[in-house]
């Protein structure tokens, strides 16, 4: 019998307008010795991280109740819908500086100290000094998708000289960022450049019919047990291409949506939280990527969350407005009302035996805990998706020993299948996950 590579490809054109190709199931050709199988793809593991900045209120935002089925706090009700798939770990602190802002993001994303540039007025002018998580994740994927990673942004930057550290979220290490992509038009084209007259041409017309040549010569030349796999593999492709034209497919080219200049001087936070939202979920469906980064809210966001009443800058209101702080508390949750939408769209968008959030691991953080006094401990961290069976999800982990935050982080990480030993350096360098987070 003759012997076939592990990815052996069907290809084809249809009448000019575009090659195909069609992969093979795991032959009795494609086997070793042992019978080891190279053959169908499992569903793709994912990473994605979605960040805000000033963080939260920590009385308001910490469950009541630990372990599993976890009660939503004020501050965590919006993620009452999807609370399965997200697990909260508190009580945990940043090991590796103090520093106003700049010690917990780059502390959190790289477990590592900030790299300072110089110093600016009263403070200091920082950059990371490793590779952000979804660097690392990216790496690790690197190869299986068009686009290394994706990184899109909501809430714009609005200015300040102290580094890339608030400015950008994606690094690739010192000074070496990837900018958010704030245009949903240009983030549209950039995914989706295709004329779409070409692709609903494509998918009128079947890519079985495109390489029905070769599936003929190559029935002819492999054994009865290869045959049968092939016609159940050729008949499983021909039912999912009238799926496909029945409309019933996730991915699919989603229209323009424009972009959304401010009116009055007020960004549209919803209509572009939306917009870019519904860009990458269909993304990762069409496995465009499976690396992504959400910068809602840059390291001490200026934003003025006006829908509920904000008249300032969200980082000065964390200085400002007394205690309880009503408007910080309020756009905490407007925050956490706009992640919802993005975590409901991962959810309800299927994928195998179940959805894409099922098949993904998100961390979900800030840059320190309170923002009216720049506090590290007591990090507001999020695990969302169940990493195709790695994560447990629906759990409330809260540290007893103010334990590093590279731990949650670790987690995160090797729920998306990362095969990391470690996560950090120095005081932010640990070894070990969060097992009761992980299934």
């Amino acid at each position: 019998m003759r012997r076939m590579k592990r990815r052996t490809f069907l290809r084809g054109v249809l009448g000019g307008a575009g090659a195909v190709a069609v992969g093979l199931p795991a032959l009795d050709a494609m086997l070793d010795t042992n019978g080891r199988a190279f053959g169908q793809e499992a569903i793709p593991d994912r990473f994605g991280l979605w960040f805000f900045g000033n963080g939260v209120k920590p009385d308001r935002w910490v469950p009541a109740n630990e372990g599993a089925g976890w009660t939503p706090s004020p501050q965590l009700q919006p993620l009452t819908g999807v609370r399965d798939w997200v697990s909260v770990v508190s009580g945990s602190e940043i090991k590796t500086a103090t520093h106003p802002h700049h010690s917990g993001m780059t502390g959190v994303l790289t477990g590592m100290r900030y790299h300072q540039n110089g110093t600016t007025r009263d403070t200091i002018v920082s950059t990371f000094a490793g590779p952000s998580v979804d660097m690392i994740a990216a790496a690790h994927f690197e190869g299986t998708t068009p686009f290394r990673s994706l990184e899109v942004g909501v809430t714009r930057f609005r200015g300040t000289d102290e580094g890339t550290t608030f400015q950008h979220l994606s690094h690739n290490g010192p000074n070496n960022v990837n900018p958010s992509e704030y245009s949903p038009s240009r983030l549209h084209a950039r995914l989706f450049g295709m004329p779409l007259e070409t692709e609903v041409e494509l998918a009128r017309r079947s890519v079985l019919d495109a390489v029905m040549g070769q599936v003929r010569d190559l029935q002819g030349r492999v054994g009865a047990r290869d045959r049968v796999r092939l016609e159940q593999h050729f008949e499983s492709i021909r039912t999912l291409e009238q799926r496909l034209a029945a409309g019933s497919a996730a991915c699919t080219t989603p229209e323009n949506p424009g972009d959304f200049p401010d009116v009055e001087g007020r960004e549209q936070i919803e209509q572009q939280n939306r917009a870019m939202s519904d860009l990458l979920v269909t993304a990762i469906a069409c496995d465009l990527t499976r690396a992504w980064s959400v910068l809602f809210a840059p390291a001490g966001s200026g934003v003025i969350v006006w829908p509920v009443g904000a008249r300032n800058s969200l980082h000065q209101i964390c200085h400002d407005e007394p205690n309880p702080q009503p408007t910080v508390h309020n756009a905490v949750v407007f925050t956490m009302q706009q992640l919802a939408y993005f975590l409901e769209r991962l959810r309800d968008t299927p994928e195998g035996d179940g959805n894409l959030l099922d098949h993904s691991s998100i961390l979900i953080t800030s840059e320190l805990t309170d923002g009216w006094n720049h506090s590290n401990r007591d990090f507001p961290l999020l695990v969302a998706g169940r990493g195709n069976g790695r994560l447990r999800g629906g759990v409330h982990y809260r540290s007893r020993t103010s334990e590093n935050t590279s731990h949650g982080v670790l987690t995160a990480l090797r729920g998306a299948g990362l095969p990391l030993e470690s996560f950090g350096a120095e005081a932010g360098y640990v070894t070990t996950s969060i097992g009761a987070l992980e299934g």
